[in-house]
């Protein structure tokens, strides 16, 4: 059996991984990837207060994967043909028996104008690095700072943690007095994350920026960012000369180049609880390819869900899974809606952090905790520890 994953980090990786140590010599396993090494994302909120540098958080695919028997290709994937069961890439095609998509999203940037041409963001190492040098520069000219979310962003733990992180910076700066923090974002209130919120996450984040003399905005989206301003949708105007948002994700050029597939219109796969697509039983998709409604009603402006490395881990095991038991003549496949996997997050606080655990990702839970570390983030530095040993060592079958 030919099996192709595209896309290679969280979910990619643990499904191609996964799949080799369950079938063995039974299946050929090749991962396309644009880039050469895994990236620990979480950890890019660090780079831009040189806490961490990309390479420290960085990992080669080619030792790890070949090393257990995968074959990785570093070129841009195109697109797929369903019927033919190929994928296109820049260099040459592809044939499948089990595709896996797991591409993970882009950025729209162009949700409001001037987004992309005046607005920072750090999920991206260039975009963590340009972070980095626009705050060395602010510190000779420093003024207000707007942080936040756009409409229809669903990262918004990402912005919370980079918040914390430049206050604390600010301080070390000796320039915190002369600095004006604006926290904007969709959320209905402080603390939804869109996930519906966790208990005393309002509480707790009214009081931190309380704690941290931070001004916020709730129900509010983008208009417009220029270069000394960010408009809202409230009508209200904050000048500003340091911005970072967070935008919404869509789906890749990969997915909207493959028109077979029936892309929904933000370029996401809808596919069944087993992440198996709907028209074609093999084509999967893992992480955050994978569509995901949200379980609540916005108010005023629409906000997403969070699409995190924990579930995207996981929606790469239960593809796996599933591919051997169809391979095995299994019927039955492990079936697990994103939401209902669960929620596990250390959001880090500027050197403290908040534990986040519940028994699932959305409403209703029967478990759910919130728990504030407000010495030192400790968990958070031992989660990166952890994940960049699994990833170094290929450890795929570990939680």
């Amino acid at each position: 059996m030919k099996a192709v994953i595209v896309g290679g980090n969280f979910a990619g990786a643990t499904a191609a991984l996964e799949l080799k140590r369950k079938l063995k010599a039974e299946v050929e396993v090749t991962l396309i990837d644009r880039n050469e090494s895994f990236l620990y994302i979480p950890s890019l909120i660090w780079v831009p207060f040189k806490r961490r540098e990309v390479k420290d958080i960085s990992i080669p695919r080619k030792k790890v994967l070949e090393k257990r028997g995968i074959t990785f290709v570093q070129t841009v994937a195109l697109s797929v043909d369903p019927d033919k069961q190929e994928v296109y890439t820049e260099q040459g095609t592809f044939p499948y028996d089990e595709l896996i998509i797991a591409t993970g999203p882009k950025v729209n940037y162009d949700i409001a104008p001037g987004v992309r041409e005046h607005a920072l963001y750090i999920g991206t190492p260039t975009g963590a690095m340009k972070t980095r040098e626009k705050l060395e520069a602010f510190k000779a000219n420093p003024g207000a700072i707007v942080i936040g979310a756009t409409q229809n962003a669903g990262c918004m733990g990402a912005a919370y943690e980079f918040l914390f992180n430049v206050e604390k910076w600010l301080r070390e700066q000796n320039i915190r007095k002369k600095v004006d923090l604006y926290w904007v974002t969709p959320e209905d209130y402080l603390g939804h994350f869109g996930i519906g919120g966790m208990p005393m996450a309002e509480t707790l984040l009214k009081r931190f920026m309380k704690m941290f003399h931070i001004h916020y905005r709730t129900q509010v989206g983008v208009e417009e960012v220029t270069a000394t301003n960010v408009r809202l949708t409230n009508g209200e105007t904050i000048t500003t000369n340091f911005v970072m948002l967070m935008p919404p994700f869509v789906g890749v050029d990969f997915i909207r180049n493959s028109p077979k597939l029936d892309p929904l219109a933000n370029g996401f796969l809808d596919v069944e609880d087993t992440y198996r697509h709907k028209k074609y039983p093999n084509v999967w998709a893992a992480g955050l390819t994978v569509n995901v409604p949200p379980p609540f009603v916005p108010g005023k402006v629409p906000f997403g869900v969070p699409k995190t490395g924990y579930p995207s881990d996981e929606t790469g095991k239960i593809v796996a899974e599933n591919i051997v038991r169809v391979h095995k003549g299994n019927t039955e496949l492990k079936a697990k809606k994103w939401g209902e996997i669960p929620g596990l997050c250390v959001l880090d606080a500027g050197k403290k952090e908040v534990l986040i655990v519940s028994n699932k990702l959305f409403k209703p839970r029967t478990f759910a905790l919130m728990l504030p570390n407000v010495f030192y983030d400790i968990m958070k530095l031992m989660l990166e520890k952890y994940f960049l040993w699994k990833l170094r060592n290929g450890y795929s079958n570990m939680p």
